[in-house]
């Protein structure tokens, strides 16, 4: 039986990485099979492009033609190395970001045409597509106290994504809405201002409902709530 493909998306400080770590942990202790990927990055390739694009001290005059093309050859080694071999051997796939961040950040954020990113992004992912996306949103406001406590606990490395100003990270969370709305049968929309713990039960109990609904259940029963 082929895998399932579920992607992560929200701004900054959505606490994604968060919640894949949990929900990894919950589907392994069913049994299933759970790889965890991030984008851009997930392989050799992939993480020389991430740090061109958001580490390196040379990407300060990066235009967001460049930045585009940048992330979806990213995405699509991650593709045909790494995601389409996991779902062809039954895995459940969780990634942190995939297509609709490129339309959320680069369309939105930075204004490049729609027709332009979706053709890119076609190039990119071929016929890979998420089987459920869990969006994480967070206002604008929240997002930044969040990035800002975040610095201030550790040293992180220098983020360009996230020297953006408060208009482009604006743009972006009405891109994911907007997104949202037009595919409200693959995107559900996680309020995680909540407790790690309660965001974590609403990620279950979408995850479960969605399985149920569509008949997807790689081991029956497995989704159950009530083995949670």
């Amino acid at each position: 039986m082929r895998g399932i493909f579920i992607t992560f998306e929200g701004t900054e400080g959505s606490g994604k990485s968060t919640q894949i770590s949990i929900l990894a942990e919950t589907l392994r202790a069913l049994n299933h099979s759970v790889r965890i990927l991030r984008e851009p990055g997930g392989t050799p390739i992939g993480e020389e492009i991430r740090h061109t694009l958001k580490h390196s001290n040379a990407n300060h005059a990066m235009t967001p033609e460049t930045e585009l093309l940048l992330l979806n050859a990213s995405r699509a080694q991650l593709v045909r190395e790494v995601i389409e071999p996991a779902l062809a051997a039954g895995e459940i796939v969780l990634c942190d970001r995939f297509y609709d961040s490129s339309v959320a950040y680069q369309c939105f954020g930075r204004g490049l045409d729609a027709g332009m990113v979706e053709k890119i992004i076609d190039i990119a992912v071929g016929s890979t597509r998420p089987d459920l996306t869990l969006l994480l949103m967070v206002p604008v406001d929240v997002s930044e106290t969040r990035r800002v406590s975040r610095q201030m606990d550790s040293a992180p490395a220098r983020d360009r994504m996230e020297e953006a100003d408060r208009d482009f990270f604006q743009r972006v969370e009405d891109g994911y809405k907007a997104i949202a709305a037009k595919d409200p049968g693959r995107i559900h929309v996680i309020d995680a201002t909540q407790s790690i713990e309660s965001v974590a039960k609403a990620i279950w109990a979408q995850t479960a409902s969605w399985a149920s609904r569509t008949g997807i259940l790689p081991v029956p029963g497995a989704w159950n709530l009530a083995s949670r």
